[in-house]
């Protein structure tokens, strides 16, 4: 029996840089039909869905970051389990038995044997887009304003109901349905305070250069077209933004805006990243989670970071729209802060031979036909319906049966998007790509 020790997977992490995955998504044949038609001149995408993978990225120790983030703790008081060595948010950990081996993993918050409240800030940087136009000489914004306020309104930082518990935010409802049967019932995990600490504008250029085939080649960095609601979606190269995302995040680290202690937050507007080989007619990478890390300071600095998009309606099927990708890369950053939770290999769900073996809760989802379930946040005399993803639970990966979580359940809060435990790939972990 083998068991994996922390000290290893740690070290996967900031020596080797492990992979995160992204949830993505193909844009509607409607939405694909608004595109200006420059983004026919890029190959067609293969059929069926991808998982598109971000790397973690290491800060150098320059004096702009010494001391640029509070000197916080990897565990909180009550619990004794967070990884050593690391200065990042609030964290416990656990193990499972499966498939012969011990699967340990690490989750954000407190552990729920010890229950007690855990609060982690939500630092978000609220991100327009400045296109450079076709004459190269005037510019477009795409402003992330009209969306600020909804989604912090969203079940991601606002209070809702719950099976799992009453007046709690998303995340928390799924983690508190994950360990309903063995946590202390004052066990909970919330974004608090949730705020806007900056605003960022990303100037895109026209054009990118890239190589293909080892020649320096102009490609398009970005591709638009209209959204139901009035405003403008973008199509952007993920070479460009990879970049622009990474000297963001590094910028508002400098600044003090992003911090250890924190979930700290990318939102843009109706920003979907497409790669080089398939195109924008590919599957399109709506939000990713990652971590940045400066691995020459003792503790190691690590920030919890999420990029994700507001998504306007119709241009996603399987209820995909509000913060649908939010909430999948929250849920997937509680669930896996650090991107190790290594599992079973498992395969997606209706596509036999297909392959995962981490702990990303959202990614089975995107299998289905129907992903999101709808909760109404009411503000004054008005409200809003969301669609958050629902998510796969710990123990669809664990192969539990039956299962301990809440109601003997897969999935949370739609309960019966995943009917039973996840189907074994066949090998502990999946082959390596060639």
């Amino acid at each position: 029996m083998r068991n994996k020790t922390w000290s290893m997977v740690l070290a996967v992490v900031f020596v080797l840089a492990m992979m995160a995955t992204g949830a993505a998504q193909k844009l509607s044949e409607n939405a694909l039909r608004r595109l200006d038609g420059s983004a026919a001149t890029f190959p067609g995408a293969k059929l069926g869905f991808k998982l598109d993978l971000a790397t973690p990225r290491s800060l150098r120790s320059w004096r702009m970051f010494n001391h640029s983030a509070p000197s916080g703790q990897s565990g909180v008081k009550s619990n004794p389990g967070g990884l050593p060595g690391i200065d990042s948010v609030p964290n416990f950990s656990r193990a499972f038995l499966s498939q012969g081996e011990i699967w340990p993993f690490t989750m954000m918050g407190n552990d729920p044997g010890q229950g007690r409240r855990t609060q982690i800030p939500a630092r978000t940087i609220a991100v327009s887009l400045e296109l450079q136009n076709a004459d190269l000489v005037t510019t477009t914004t795409v402003p992330i304003a009209p969306f600020e306020r909804l989604a912090l309104n969203s079940p991601n930082f606002k209070e809702a109901d719950y099976s799992s518990g009453e007046n709690i935010q998303f995340a928390d409802a799924i983690q508190r349905a994950e360990f309903f049967n063995s946590m202390r019932k004052d066990w909970h995990t919330e974004l608090q305070p949730s705020r806007i600490v900056d605003h960022v504008t990303i100037h895109v250029p026209r054009f990118f250069s890239v190589p293909i085939n080892g020649v320096p080649t102009d490609v398009r960095t970005y591709f638009t077209g209209p959204t139901d609601d009035g405003g403008t979606f973008v199509v952007l190269l993920d070479q460009f933004f990879n970049d622009a995302f990474f000297n963001a995040v590094v910028e508002q680290i400098a600044a003090k805006h992003f911090t250890t202690d924190a979930l700290n937050i990318v939102l843009l507007p109706n920003t979907f990243i497409f790669d080089l080989q398939d195109g924008p007619q590919g599957a399109l990478v709506l939000g990713f989670h990652t971590i940045v890390f400066d691995p020459t300071v003792t503790p190691i600095p690590v920030w919890t970071t999420v990029f994700a998009s507001w998504i306007s309606p119709g241009l996603f099927g399987a209820g995909v729209e509000d913060v649908t990708a939010l909430s999948h890369e929250i849920s997937e950053t509680f669930n896996n802060p650090f991107l190790i939770n290594s599992v079973p290999a498992w395969q997606f769900p209706g596509f036999p031979g297909t392959c995962q073996d981490n702990l990303e809760v959202g990614d089975p989802i995107e299998a289905l036909a129907n992903q999101t379930v709808s909760v109404r946040i009411e503000e004054g005399r008005r409200g809003f319906v969301y669609h958050p993803q629902t998510e796969a639970l710990l123990q669809w990966f664990e192969e539990a049966v039956p299962s301990d979580a809440i109601h003997g359940a897969y999935s949370y809060p739609d309960t019966g998007a995943l009917p039973g435990p996840a189907d074994f790939f066949g090998q502990l972990s999946c082959p390596v790509p060639q």
